[in-house]
């Protein structure tokens, strides 16, 4: 594994990269620095770049919320996040495991994600008594994201109820604005611990990278994928099939004291990204 300064050696070997969003190029509220002038040195040099994100929301949502914060459109080839995954799971249900959910759907998560079920065929529910799933995007805006407690009587409700869940954004946390906050993936652990049913849509899932590959148009050994967390960003480019590149100043940054520290990360984790960087910084 290669440690290296910046982004420019590794755009060199490869044509087409699939880069996460939180903790490699924003932190939800802005921009890290370099990161926006590493997607432009992409574009002039020729690269395809598919932005690939957990986010709990339709892609379209994804890209303007990125605008808001100076990230143009015309950075990147395409994007594909697991809420746009999951919308088009409950669209289609040509799986078995969505074709057997219900039509009675109860939302865990903030208003901004109803864009994942709206204007398809389902029915918003007041309360898991009501419900045949639980459709998963995370905590919501009115209570402070920082553990699992505030709820923890609504899993437990919809355990009682015997509602499959679906999950549409595995992480576990993510640095937001510099706080620390838990996502749709500890809600979902939760839930599994509890011996409920999860449905994951996300990375590590090696089926969210299809609709990237299909943008990109390129044979995975020409593919590198960048991200800040081994669990899902560097893992699911592993079982997609193609090499990774860690950026070590997202979501591990407060563990990893130099490069020692991410050599005995990658290994206690049994993986083998190809490269890491402080930050994706051209």
């Amino acid at each position: 594994m290669q440690h290296l300064a910046q982004f420019a050696p590794l755009a060199a070997r490869y044509d087409g990269f699939i880069v996460d969003l939180w903790g490699v190029v924003h932190d939800g509220v802005a921009p890290y620095p370099g990161a926006v002038e590493c997607l432009a040195r992409l574009r002039e040099v020729g690269k395809r770049v598919v932005l690939l994100s957990n986010a709990p929301r339709r892609a379209e949502a994804a890209a303007a919320a990125m605008a808001a914060m100076g990230i143009a459109p015309d950075l990147y080839t395409g994007i594909v996040t697991s809420g746009e995954v999951t919308h088009a799971l409950l669209r289609d249900r040509d799986l078995p495991d969505y074709a057997a959910l219900g039509r009675r759907l109860f939302h865990i998560g903030p208003e901004r994600d109803r864009n994942v079920f709206l204007g398809l065929d389902y029915a918003p529910v007041a309360s898991p008594a009501e419900a045949d799933f639980v459709l998963n995007t995370g905590p919501d805006d009115t209570r402070v994201p920082t553990d699992i407690g505030p709820w923890r009587d609504e899993l437990a409700a919809c355990r009682a109820a015997g509602l499959p869940m679906v999950c549409a954004n595995p992480d576990l946390e993510v640095i937001r604005g510099g706080a620390r906050v838990i996502c749709a993936g500890a809600l979902a652990l939760h839930y599994v611990a509890i011996g409920g049913a999860v449905l994951w849509v996300g990375k590590p899932d090696p089926s969210v990278y299809r609709p990237v590959f299909e943008q990109l148009e390129l044979p995975p050994a020409r593919i590198l994928a960048i991200g800040d967390a081994l669990r899902t960003d560097i893992a699911g480019a592993a079982a997609a099939g193609v090499g990774s590149c860690w950026v070590l100043g997202g979501i591990h940054a407060a563990e990893l004291a130099g490069p020692e520290a991410a050599e005995a990360a990658v290994r206690a984790a049994g993986l083998a990204p190809l490269a890491t960087l402080p930050a994706f910084r051209w």
